[in-house]
């Protein structure tokens, strides 16, 4: 478990189910996440995930003596590879097997039709799914939240810092994907801009926290867009908070994104949102109602917003307070709720069928004058 945003969603969902009261086993890999596990009185097993074909044997025999062990009612499978060792692993289960559709851009998402349920982390992913062939009658969508997130309200303060004013604040992992590259270059207007209002916005600053595989190349891009100077790489932070406590705007311009946690964290902080229109981000900002929605790539659409924010007072203060308005549907406790119902129907609909199988098996053993 290294802290994405699927591992932080599952971290936070099995802490929620287990305050309900449920007993929740967590199988993976292993990760920082562990002590905040066993003070949730969630017990941690190893087992390790590999999409390597000679280590599928392993990765069955493990799940199967898990599953001897804890005999599960539910499996609620995260990754895809988890996903068909829970399927094909244990052929007689008993146990019901939900998977959850983090990312629709994943070639392999489709696999998770291996589950009794899916759910979709966004009606955008659904539409994907259905896209793809898959049923609406097996699918389900559960929006991503993150508001009173276990993982950040469990964990000590962290540090405060400080920040240069004006400033854009982005928390994404460093990938073109996340639309890096386009904030840069929207940034570079909204700075040359700037240059020219010194009376009444001082130089901007942009601060992007995380880190990912095309850090380098958007380093490097900084460095030929002249604002190298005023554009701060911070790398991975465990614990953003005091980056969005101090953020004038906060900036998210996706090409892709299912449900990212960070909406909901940058609106529990009360910031004002600019990102795209792509995936569930929409569904997030309450259709625009809780931030400024922008086409994706469209630089100079997304400068101008990001420029009338920092030079607006009164308007970034009122889209601060939209963001803080509506915040349940964006909640762990709304989520883990949400998936409890899908369980409870998913064991019921197993239980129904087993009993019709049952009774048409029973119907075949007889003969026509009713021996057996």
């Amino acid at each position: 478990m290294i802290g994405n945003g699927t591992v932080n969603m599952m971290v936070d969902l099995a802490c929620a189910q287990a305050r309900m009261g449920q007993d929740v086993l967590v199988a993976s890999s292993g990760g920082s996440f562990e002590p905040l596990l066993r003070r949730h009185g969630i017990t941690h097993i190893p087992l390790q995930q590999s999409r390597q074909p000679w280590r599928v044997p392993s990765m069955i025999a493990g799940f199967n003596r898990l599953i001897d062990r804890f005999d599960p009612d539910i499996v609620h499978a995260h990754m895809m590879t988890g996903a068909l060792i829970s399927r094909f692993g244990s052929m007689r289960r008993r146990f019901a097997l939900v998977t959850t559709v983090h990312h629709e851009l994943q070639k392999s998402a489709s696999l998770v039709r291996a589950g009794d349920r899916m759910v979709a982390v966004s009606r955008a992913v659904a539409m994907d799914l259905e896209a793809r062939g898959i049923g609406p009658e097996r699918l389900a969508v559960v929006l991503n939240g993150a508001v009173n997130a276990p993982r950040l309200v469990c964990r000590p303060a962290a540090k405060p810092v400080r920040l240069r004013h004006p400033n854009i604040v982005c928390v994404a992992g460093m990938y073109r994907r996340k639309g890096i590259a386009d904030l840069l270059s929207a940034f570079t207007l909204v700075r040359e801009q700037a240059a020219n209002e010194r009376d009444f916005l001082p130089e901007p600053h942009l601060y992007l926290v995380g880190e990912g595989p095309d850090r380098g190349s958007l380093e490097a891009l900084a460095e030929r867009l002249g604002i190298a100077a005023v554009t701060h790489f911070t790398g991975f932070v465990p614990d953003a908070r005091p980056y969005f406590a101090n953020a004038d705007v906060f900036a998210l311009l996706s090409h892709q994104d299912p449900s990212p946690l960070v909406i909901a964290e940058a609106r529990e902080a009360g910031c004002a949102i600019v990102a795209t229109r792509v995936g569930g981000i929409p569904e997030m900002l309450d259709d625009g109602a809780a931030g400024v929605l922008v086409p994706p790539g469209d630089i100079m659409q997304a400068a101008e917003k990001l420029h009338w924010l920092l030079l607006d007072r009164p308007a970034r203060a009122q889209f601060a307070a939209r963001a803080r308005q509506n915040l349940q549907p964006l909640s762990v406790e709304r989520v883990s709720a949400e998936y409890m119902a899908i369980y409870q129907q998913t064991l019921a609909e197993r239980d129904s069928m087993r009993l019709r199988q049952a009774t048409l098996d029973a119907r075949r053993a007889r003969t026509q004058d009713g021996a057996i």
